[in-house]
């Protein structure tokens, strides 16, 4: 791909204010895209500013993912600002606190749900809208290794990221000959502020890292530029499928 390879292009980034978001927003923008991030995190000012210290062009837009209303009104911002969408990357996420299945709380279940699954269908359901009125585009989804197998006591968790493989294919299919390609990138365990909890445990750090067959975690960019090879012209026949980025954990 050549260094300038997204210029003229919109990206569309939920959760980009911080780890995997901001990293693969950085990429887009190095590659001539201009960024749209939508997030309920503050923080993602600051992706703004590192873009635009790069001469770049991006937009921080306030948008809880929970929100169907939101949502659409996040691509509708984005197509007003900067008069298109051509890719998305829907990455907002959060976990649920570690936790045997027995005991996990209601509560706690929807929440992950809510963000997890229902903030991914209405992203996708949003940007279908405008891609297909409007000539085609890319769609990414993140989901996790957590999608593929059970990681022990995540199980709210485990079941988003099963719901995201789901809804990631289902929308391939019915949108493949509106020229829309829907994926998803499934990371590993990769150090971002959502996994310094683990990491924070020096016990817990040595247990996941050993789960992991090159015995490390990735870097928020290696995720990126996965994302980054979806989204372009080169990926022009890779369509439905979950691509893990793990390290090998799944195949081991």
């Amino acid at each position: 791909m050549s260094i300038k390879d997204f210029e003229d292009r919109v990206v569309l980034i939920t959760g980009a204010a911080t780890g995997i978001g901001r990293a693969t927003a950085l990429a887009f923008a190095r590659r001539g895209a201009k960024v749209a991030i939508g997030d309920v995190d503050e923080r993602a000012q600051e992706t703004v500013a590192l873009i635009q210290q790069d001469d770049g062009e991006a937009a921080f837009f306030k948008t809880d993912v929970t929100s169907s209303e939101q949502l659409k009104s996040l691509v509708q911002k984005t197509v007003e600002t900067f008069g298109g969408l051509h890719h998305s990357f829907n990455n907002a996420g959060v976990l649920n606190k570690p936790a045997k299945f027995v005991d996990i709380e209601e509560d706690a279940f929807e929440k992950v749900m809510a963000v997890d699954v229902k903030g991914v269908f209405f992203a996708v359901k949003h940007e279908l809208e405008y891609m297909i009125a409007n000539g085609g585009g890319t769609i990414v989804n993140t989901a996790s290794v957590a999608g593929l197998i059970a990681d022990p006591n995540m199980a709210p968790y485990v079941t988003a990221k099963h719901a995201v493989t789901g809804l990631t294919k289902a929308a391939a299919i019915d949108h493949a000959q509106d020229g829309i390609r829907v994926n998803a990138v499934a990371p590993g365990l990769t150090e971002t502020p959502m996994t310094q909890m683990w990491k924070d445990n020096p016990a817990v750090w040595e247990e996941v890292v050993s789960n992991v067959p090159m015995h490390r975690s990735a870097k928020p960019e290696e995720i990126a530029e996965v994302v980054v090879f979806l989204s372009s012209d080169a990926a022009s026949f890779c369509n439905g499928y979950i691509y893990a980025v793990d390290g090998g954990q799944v195949a081991h």
